[in-house]
């Protein structure tokens, strides 16, 4: 993430009031989901389950125990399988083959974080086989620019997605925050996943829409 996105993530962990309130505002595209939908509240999630992660006496396990049980499944292996099997590709991640998550559940959290190095008993590992230019480096993921494309080439279809009128006759969201949203990003501040999300709503909204028979054209069918 960029300075700005690290210190808003920052900001968003100094109100939080506890371990699990911090790790929901961490993975969080909209901190107050509530607001955003109109007539709704949030539901429990396995972040809630006071029996699971909440057990678990340490804070790093209990935030690896949420990773295995939301993000990972969730999230990250959704985008693996998706973007591979979209181009017939046969995907592997041999980091979560079941020997090694139960291996990496037996190292005490002290072997893995230590001086604010994360990973040391895997880079130790790496160090045997790879160049330390390789293993000792910023991390690099695989996210796409999605700022640079709402505000440049994708904006003209995002702004009939995000228009006013027409988030007030879908009736689900409230538009003013999606709004204020959409502006901030415009303007070079904010984070576009929440942005991406609304996005991903309207333009279902939008293909449904044009793929579901009205009752009028059906009712003529039936004649």
């Amino acid at each position: 993430p960029k300075p700005g996105e690290r210190m808003h993530k920052v900001a968003q962990l100094a109100l939080a009031r506890d371990d699990r309130d911090a790790y929901r505002r961490l993975v969080s595209t909209w901190q107050d989901p509530a607001s955003l939908v109109i007539d709704a509240e949030e539901r429990s999630s396995a972040v809630d389950d006071p029996v699971g992660a909440a057990a678990l006496p340490d804070l790093l396990r209990r935030m690896m125990l949420l990773d295995q049980r939301t993000y990972l499944p969730d999230d990250l292996l959704v985008k693996l399988d998706r973007a591979s099997m979209a181009v017939g590709l046969e995907a592997r991640v041999p980091m979560l083959d079941h020997r090694v998550v139960a291996l990496s559940w037996r190292i005490p959290p002290a072997f893995n974080v230590r001086a604010g190095v994360g990973k040391r008993v895997l880079r130790r590992v790496l160090a045997r086989k790879v160049p330390d230019e390789l293993v000792e480096r910023p991390k690099s993921g695989f996210a796409v620019p999605l700022a640079e494309w709402l505000r440049g080439p994708l904006r003209p279809w995002a702004e009939g997605l995000l228009d006013e009128s027409r988030l007030k006759s879908d009736g689900l969201l409230h538009p003013r925050p999606v709004r204020q949203a959409w502006e901030r990003l415009l303007a070079g501040r904010g984070n576009p996943h929440g942005v991406w999300a609304i996005l991903m709503l309207q333009a279902w909204l939008a293909a449904r829409s044009t793929s579901v028979p009205s009752n009028d054209s059906r009712r003529k069918e039936d004649r």
